[in-house]
């Protein structure tokens, strides 16, 4: 009895993981997981919604059942809990137009084969420049991965109840954090360190959640910009350590401990693996992306992290999941 060959369905469809980017982008784009959600079940009746062609909707509506962001009942489709969190326009938590925003990276893959070769980027990256436009779109669009991540920090640190805190948030981008963090504590105010045009998106975003009065901006570059000296109670670096080398982690994670009060805390939420590297899986894959498009950068491992916060003078680092990244928190 010889072992049954196993099926490529699997393998086939890894190779052809664009189409997946293809459709929920596109179906993104069209509003379908907005207008499921409010009743349009059918082909026709999405059309109609979207104003596409009945076609198209029924070639996106099989391609969402097919990745599982769409159930199928008695001909009716209705979003499935997942797409229903993220990809709905106008929730808090949507990704609908990161979705958008990945249709136009798709291209850079194709570099990959090279990149491995050569062990990073074999162009200069473009994008890592204040002055760029791709700022305003891809900044709003990212927003939303942090708000899980930022909601679960809020509560590991206790912030509701701790009273009149400072707060500084390292490379902000939308300032999401400083926003989530300062409806939860109506006296803590923030200040939020990045690049000037990136700062003015932040001002505007707080402004349309009320909080604006208890945010201020530092324009400018986090490797050269002063930290000051005992000012914060708690203090942010979210998405940044993986686009970092290690040298240059702890050198900031030490500026970050000057910068604290006695008894403050870091946060850092990034993807983060396990020491083996066996997981998990979204980080694991993440790190071709830094590949791509750092010079130094990686998805780091717990012990990574411990061993540079303790050579930053921290003492005591916890590990706290936020799925698909990671919170470490140290004081």
């Amino acid at each position: 009895m010889t072992d049954q060959q196993p099926a490529p369905d699997g393998v086939l469809r890894l190779i052809n993981g664009y189409w997946a980017t293809g459709v929920v982008g596109a179906a993104a784009a069209h509003s379908l997981f907005t207008h499921l959600e409010n009743g349009a079940d059918t082909a026709a009746k999405l059309a109609i919604r979207a104003d596409i062609a009945e076609r198209g909707a029924q070639t996106l509506l099989d391609g969402l059942l097919g990745v599982g962001l769409v159930e199928l009942d008695e001909g009716r489709y209705r979003n499935t809990p997942e797409a229903s969190a993220y990809l709905v326009d106008g929730k808090p938590t949507s990704l609908s137009s990161f979705a958008q925003l990945k249709l136009k990276h798709m291209g850079s893959l194709v570099a990959l084969p090279e990149v491995v070769g050569a062990g990073g980027p074999v162009t200069d990256p473009t994008t890592e420049v204040a002055r760029n436009p791709h700022w305003e779109e891809i900044v709003p669009a990212i927003a939303a991965q942090s708000v899980p991540a930022a909601t679960v920090a809020a509560e590991v640190l206790g912030l509701a109840d701790a009273g009149e805190i400072s707060i500084l948030d390292v490379g902000g981008g939308s300032g999401v954090y400083s926003a989530i963090w300062l409806e939860t504590n109506p006296a803590a105010r923030s200040t939020q360190l990045d690049w000037e045009p990136i700062n003015a998106i932040a001002r505007r975003l707080l402004a349309e959640r009320g909080v604006a009065d208890r945010f201020t901006t530092i324009d400018g570059d986090f490797h050269t910009t002063d930290f000051g000296i005992a000012k914060y109670d708690v203090a942010l670096y979210s998405h940044i350590a993986h686009q970092e080398g290690p040298e240059d982690n702890v050198a900031v994670f030490a500026r970050f401990r000057d910068a604290l009060k006695p008894g403050g805390a870091v946060v850092i939420c990034d993807y983060v693996v396990d020491d083996d590297r066996s997981g998990p899986a979204f980080p694991l894959i993440f790190a071709a992306e830094m590949l791509l498009k750092s010079k130094q950068g990686g998805t780091w491992r717990q012990s990574d992290y411990r061993d540079w916060l303790v050579k930053a003078g921290f003492k005591d680092v916890s590990f706290h999941s936020a799925p698909p990244a990671t919170l470490v928190i140290a004081r």
